[in-house]
């Protein structure tokens, strides 16, 4: 099993001079320490106009940034937003970080969330799935050499050459964001690496491996002429300390992210309220004070915990044969030292056991692809909740207050 961090780069209100300064540098910081400490990967997100819940519009630039500072973690888009981004610009963007990054990119793709990040680019919520299937198939020959032209409904472009050219050849791996856990299945069919929200069990990670590789080996059906990439990688809230009490005292952020999710994403097509309309940090604040033992509740999932707490869930989770776990704790006002000594303790005590085992399950993963291992076909609509009892539950009208 390998293990990721993942940036939303949050900054709740109040927001202070300098905030987003020390923001970014603190995340860079700490890539720049995962690095060192023999982590995998480092996902950033792309979101817009998401006030308080996500900072990070221009993930290209930051990974770019981590890259001069780092030397084996591998840099992932999670995601780049092939909605509000003309094809050649993401092809520019990917094979000049790949460049800068010496072959380090991870290109993980998706369609955005919310009408409040569309509406201003001018594209259509309804529309976003097929826009993003058109931009696959637009994309994947500006990697190559000599030029491409594209013709389609959405995006017309004459005779060019895309440049640069990856380092990656024929082009660095794929993945799509799988906000909708049914989503799994799809990126499976499209012989893509699948970016999951953590799962509620070990039964549910179980079921949605098997949808996964039964779809990527059984039912495959590209998008285009590109190298597939096995890969399920799940997201999971995260704080290491020496005891639970003190991991689950350190991660009050993650609480927030919870809170920030369900507050918009009870909405019509997720849109957000106008800017500086609401002060979603207060908003958190007052549910917490209302919802003692909810918020309890809260940080009782996920990966927060001790080393030892840490270690039995990922057993759990490896006998599920997932491929990698990113971590995140960058969430609310989790502090940056706290993150840091999360990342190291995890790094010291966790890591070593899961890293010793990937040898094996790459083993497993050959086998299964070559058809050696057949996968039971599992019904997964008794595991489609993303939430669970124990997460941040709001009605809709909370979320509308």
């Amino acid at each position: 099993m390998k293990f990721g961090i993942f940036y939303e780069l949050q900054l709740p209100r109040p927001w202070q001079p300098g905030g987003e300064l020390q923001l970014y540098q603190n995340a860079l910081d700490q890539v720049e320490l995962a690095d060192r400490l023999g982590y995998d990967y480092a996902w950033e997100v792309e979101h817009h106009f998401l006030e308080e819940y996500s900072h990070s519009p221009a993930p290209e630039v930051f990974l770019a940034a981590a890259s001069q500072r780092t030397k084996r973690i591998r840099l992932a888009h999670g995601i780049m937003q092939l909605t509000t981004t003309h094809p050649a610009r993401c092809a520019e963007r990917i094979a000049a970080l790949d460049l800068v990054s010496n072959g380090r990119v991870e290109f993980g793709t998706g369609d955005s969330a919310s009408v409040t990040e569309l509406q201003p680019f001018g594209v259509a919520f309804d529309e976003k799935r097929a826009i993003w299937e058109e931009a696959i198939r637009a994309i994947i020959p500006m990697f190559g050499e000599g030029g491409v032209e594209h013709h389609g409904k959405y995006f017309d472009m004459p005779l060019r050459n895309v440049l640069p050219k990856p380092v990656q050849k024929p082009h660095p791996p794929l993945w799509v964001a799988c906000s909708q856990l049914e989503t799994i299945e799809m990126a499976g069919r499209r012989g893509l690496g699948a970016l999951a929200f953590q799962f509620l069990s070990a039964d549910a990670a179980h079921a949605w491996v098997h949808a996964y590789y039964n779809a990527f080996t059984k039912r495959q059906q590209k998008l285009a002429d590109y190298v597939t990439n096995p890969n399920l990688a799940i997201t999971s809230y995260f704080m290491c300390a020496e005891t639970d009490d003190e991991a689950r005292r350190r991660a009050d952020g993650i609480p927030f992210f919870q809170f920030a999710l369900r507050f918009y994403g009870q909405s019509a097509m997720r849109e957000r309220p106008a800017p500086g309309t609401v002060n979603l940090w207060d908003e958190y604040e007052k549910w917490k004070r209302a919802n003692p033992e909810a918020h309890q509740r809260a940080l009782s999932g996920g990966l927060i915990g001790s080393p030892e707490t840490l270690r039995q869930k990922l057993r759990k989770f490896e006998t599920s044969n997932i491929d990698s776990v990113i971590l995140l704790n960058q969430a609310g006002k989790n502090t940056h030292e706290d993150i840091c000594e999360s990342l190291k303790l995890f790094a010291r005590e966790v890591m070593p056991e899961f890293h010793a085992h990937i040898p094996e399950h790459e083993e497993w993963k050959a086998k299964v692809l070559a058809r050696e291992i057949e996968l039971e076909e599992i019904d997964t609509q008794p595991f489609r909740d993303r939430y669970g009892p124990n997460s941040v539950q709001l009605t809709p009208a909370q979320a509308a207050e």
